[in-house]
């Protein structure tokens, strides 16, 4: 249990410090002591359920981003999932190249409860720093996941600014591999406008050599695919 409280309080630090909020700050906006709080993120309180959901709403985000945690084994979550590619995982690693700031953006996914059918609910953490405190990113958003027999879509708002929508296609994601190419279309706010661009999507994080950064980057292969269909597109 106390590994439970550990957890969940490191969470709560960490989107503390995404939301740029001190310890007596979010202490104040849930009417707890900063002693209080202090020890929550610590793990030596455990939380009540009234407090969880009063944290989650005070740093503006859901509350299974606070309980969730990465199976240790396969999933049974995830087991029936039509695509090879995401059955009995629920965290992926993904990864795209900024030519804005030349520089490599790196994202956490976690998939959590079935709520259809076919769709599950996803959050996204883009452009982490460290992936064991992922938290702590640029943008979080906040959706579903729906998987069919030969596309996955990801459809995710920003959880601070609901104005801006991400849509993510995946194809063929029924074919096994261990790295998968995705189509993100979205809206860039530097400078403000639609965009679209390619994301590698993997199982684990990936060693960020300069081979990865070129593959990432738009090729002659893609400028002639954009030549021919005069679309951006991934395969």
């Amino acid at each position: 249990m106390n590994n439970i409280n550990q957890e969940v309080g490191k969470k709560i630090r960490n989107f503390r410090k995404w939301r740029g909020l001190t310890v007596q700050q979010l202490a104040d906006q849930i009417f707890k002591s900063k002693g209080t709080l202090s020890k929550y993120e610590s793990g030596d309180i455990t939380l009540d359920l009234i407090t969880l959901h009063q944290i989650a709403d005070a740093l503006n985000i859901q509350v299974e981003q606070l309980l969730y945690q990465e199976p240790r084994h396969a999933s049974p979550l995830m087991n029936t999932v039509q695509s090879s590619f995401f059955k009995n995982s629920t965290r992926f690693y993904s990864y795209f190249y900024d030519g804005r700031n030349n520089s490599l953006i790196r994202c956490v996914i976690d998939m959590m409860a079935q709520s259809d059918a076919n769709r599950y609910r996803t959050v996204m953490y883009m452009n982490v720093k460290d992936f064991d405190n992922y938290q702590e990113c640029e943008n979080m958003y906040w959706g579903h996941t729906e998987h069919y027999d030969t596309l996955t879509t990801l459809i995710l708002k920003n959880q601070a600014t609901p104005l801006e929508n991400l849509y993510i296609n995946i194809l063929a994601s029924f074919q096994e591999s261990e790295k998968k190419w995705g189509l993100m279309a979205g809206v860039s706010f530097r400078p403000f406008m639609p965009i679209a661009l390619k994301m590698l999507f993997s199982r684990t994080p990936l060693p960020e050599t300069p081979e990865l950064y070129n593959e990432l980057k738009i090729s002659k292969e893609d400028l002639r695919t954009l030549k021919i269909y005069n679309m951006l597109a991934v395969t």
